[in-house]
C-alpha cells in the first residue's frame, strides 16, 4: 500500500522539523503539512524538513484535513491523520495502518486513552467531552470507541465515500459516525499521546476552543444519527 500521512498545522515551528523526521520514510511515500494561516515559519521549516506544504488559508481543521486529502498523490491508498505539535508519535504510524493492511479495518483510530498519555496529553476536560461523546455514539450507532483522536488512519476510498462536510472541530467525529453508518470496519489502537512541543493548543489551550470543540463533537454525532 501506498501511505501519505497529513499533518494540519497553524503555528507549529517548533515542533514540525521533529514531526516529519520521526515518520519511516521507507513506509511513508508522501509527506504533506497543510499551513492552516500561519504567521510563523511553519511552512519555511516544514519543506527544510522534507515535507511537501500545501497552504489552506481558510482556518479550520476540517479545512486543513480536507486540503491535505485532496493534495494526497492519487496512488495513496491510505491516508494518515496526525498533529503537528508533537503530542502524537509518528514512529507508530506501522502499527497504526497494520489493521488495514490485514484487511480488518477501514478505519483505525490511535486511541489515547487506550495507550500511554503525558498528563498534559489529555487534559480533563478533553477526557470529559470525549466521554461524553464516545458514549453518545455507543448509544446512537452501537459503536464502543473510546477516544476521538487526531492520529488516525483511513482507506482513500472510504473517506471518499463519505463526501466530509463539517470543516472545523467535527471533522474527526463525522469520520467516525459516518463510518459506523455506513457499517465500515473501525478499529482501536492504543497510541502514546505525549506534550505538545512547543506552543498552545487551539483547542484545549482556549476556553472558546474548548466550548467550540465540545459544541461541533456532541452535535455533529447526535446530527449525523439520522440523517440520510
Amino acid at each position: 500500500m501506498r501511505i501519505a500521512v497529513i499533518i494540519p498545522a497553524l503555528n507549529e515551528q517548533e515542533s514540525i522539523p521533529q514531526v516529519v523526521a520521526e515518520l519511516p520514510r521507507d513506509l511513508v511515500q508522501e509527506v504533506i503539512v497543510v499551513d492552516n494561516g500561519s504567521t510563523d515559519q511553519t511552512a519555511q521549516v516544514a519543506k527544510a524538513a522534507g515535507a511537501r506544504v500545501v497552504h489552506q488559508p481558510q482556518r479550520g481543521y476540517g479545512y486543513a484535513c480536507a486540503a491535505g486529502a485532496a493534495a494526497a498523490q492519487p496512488e495513496a491508498d491510505v491516508l494518515v491523520f496526525m498533529d503537528g505539535d508533537g503530542s502524537d508519535d509518528g514512529s507508530q504510524v506501522q502499527t497504526l495502518i497494520e489493521p488495514i493492511e490485514s484487511g480488518q479495518a477501514d478505519l483505525v483510530l490511535g486511541s489515547r486513552v487506550l495507550g500511554p498519555a503525558a498528563r498534559e496529553a489529555l487534559l480533563p476536560h478533553q477526557r470529559l467531552g470525549n466521554s461524553l461523546t464516545t458514549a453518545l455514539i455507543r448509544l446512537l450507532y452501537r459503536r464502543r470507541i473510546t477516544d476521538l483522536p487526531p492520529f488516525k488512519a483511513i482507506r482513500r476510498p472510504i473517506l471518499d465515500e463519505l463526501h466530509m462536510r463539517e470543516m472545523t472541530y467535527g471533522w474527526t467525529v463525522e469520520m467516525i459516525v459516518k463510518c459506523a453508518r455506513l457499517d465500515h470496519r473501525i478499529v482501536e489502537i492504543p497510541a502514546t499521546a505525549r506534550s505538545r512541543i512547543g506552543g498552545v493548543s487551539k483547542v484545549s489551550g482556549t476556553l472558546k476552543g474548548t466550548i467550540m470543540a465540545a459544541y461541533y463533537m456532541l452535535g455533529t454525532t447526535i446530527k449525523y444519527a439520522w440523517r440520510n
